[in-house]
């Protein structure tokens, strides 16, 4: 009982005044009786409810014949799976609705340290898949923290940016604090090793500090140590300089480490405009490695044809720009941190499925970036699912407080 009382405390706690915001008798109108509850945003309901199930539909086809055939299990062993990923993504997506902006805001800095102790925990008891060491064994299942660690990122960011409102233009108070929290981030990752999460988190973060008034004098410098940073790990990185070689030069790599994007590219040339019919693709028959994860837009490609990609990047540009849309009317309510972390969930949703599917199409190097919403993976699905969550949480609260103010 004592468990109920605290989880009910902690979703219903009297809404906290944000930094620089409305003034509590406005805010009290968010959960005012007189004030009905509008309808959240359809647009971004269906996109990413469209891009969820297809996703489903499209790793059980992308899994089938392998799962048979090469691991011995029955063909809709992946389905289960996922489908059972996606559930506890949807119920967590729906408890994370339940929680006020104002208290993700006051528990910001607490989720940005759990994040740091569960990378911690990934080099001490984490187990390697492929020589990388980043997931923790829960059993069953197994946890990925960095998939997390992009989600407290974002809402850590938008908290720190609230607070350093003023401080923004800072080179010793604005931008180095931030620096230093995403180099031990990175440092972390770095370990395991997981490059592309590291270079998704950093963007993440300083994009959301830059939407939040960050200095551009202060981002171009970063972005120049970035870039020096990133050319001298690929250069004293025997496996990152093979990639980039492979990538430069595909076909004379192609049976070493351009062996997926060529069979990539093969399947985007084979599936032409309307694709060979769901469920029809060659590829994915041991050919191409790891098609329900980082190769799914593939999968899609050869089956679905150019339609079916073009449909896929609609569904997310629906979502990213609903994403900025609604921050940036909580911004203009003065909503400052929920704006921001609307924007940072955008962002970060954009950016790796833009990366993903360049990687995909052979556009950039190869590295393992699932397509968000859709690839085959329990922590990256769930983190999503909250990440969708708390968007809704934004729009709702927008909604209730522009009916309030008798918008």
């Amino acid at each position: 009982m004592k468990l109920v009382s605290t989880l009910k405390d902690f979703f219903t706690m009297p809404v906290a005044d944000e930094v620089d915001t409305v003034t509590a008798r406005t805010v009290g109108r968010l959960v005012s009786p007189q004030y009905p509850v509008r309808e959240l945003d359809p647009l971004l309901i269906w996109s990413a409810a469209a891009l969820l199930i297809m996703g489903l539909v499209m790793v059980y086809s992308a899994t089938i014949v392998d799962a048979e055939e090469r691991y011995h299990l029955a063909g809709h062993h992946y389905l289960v799976r996922h489908a059972l990923f996606l559930a506890i993504g949807g119920v967590a997506g729906g408890l994370a609705f339940q929680v006020r902006m104002a208290v993700w805001q006051r528990f910001a800095p607490a989720l940005f340290l759990l994040g740091v102790l569960l990378l911690l925990l990934v080099l001490i008891i984490g187990h390697k898949v492929n020589g990388a060491q980043r997931w923790i064994s829960l059993g069953v299942v197994n946890l990925q923290p960095s998939e997390f660690m992009k989600l407290f990122v974002a809402i850590y960011a938008a908290d720190y940016t609230v607070r350093k409102l003023r401080d923004m233009k800072s080179l010793v108070h604005g931008f180095l604090p931030m620096m230093g929290a995403i180099l031990v981030v990175g440092g972390l990752l770095l370990a395991e090793p997981d490059f592309g999460a590291f270079v998704l988190i950093a963007l993440i973060a300083f994009g959301v500090l830059f939407m939040g008034g960050l200095n551009i004098r202060l981002l171009v410098l970063l972005g120049v140590l970035v870039m020096i940073g990133f050319v001298l790990m690929i250069k004293f990185s025997g496996y990152r300089s093979a990639r980039i070689d492979a990538y430069m030069d595909p076909w004379t790599h192609r049976f070493g480490d351009a062996y997926q994007p060529i069979h990539s590219m093969m399947a985007f040339a084979r599936g032409e405009w309307f694709g060979v019919g769901l469920g029809g693709g060659l590829e994915k028959l041991g050919w191409l490695p790891e098609p329900h994860t980082d190769y799914l837009l593939a999968v899609i490609a050869e089956e679905l044809g150019l339609a079916g990609v073009f449909v896929v990047i609609m569904l997310f540009a629906f979502v990213i720009q609903r994403a900025f849309v609604i921050g940036r009317e909580a911004i203009r309510l003065e909503r400052y941190f929920s704006g921001l972390v609307a924007q940072g969930i955008g962002l970060w949703i954009g950016a790796q499925a833009l990366i993903s599917m360049g990687m995909s199409m052979n556009l950039l190097p190869p590295k393992g970036f699932t397509l968000p919403l859709m690839s085959y993976g329990g922590s990256g699905l769930v983190a999503n699912c909250l990440a969708l969550g708390i968007l809704l949480r934004v729009d709702w609260e927008v909604r209730q407080l522009k009916c309030g103010g008798g918008a």
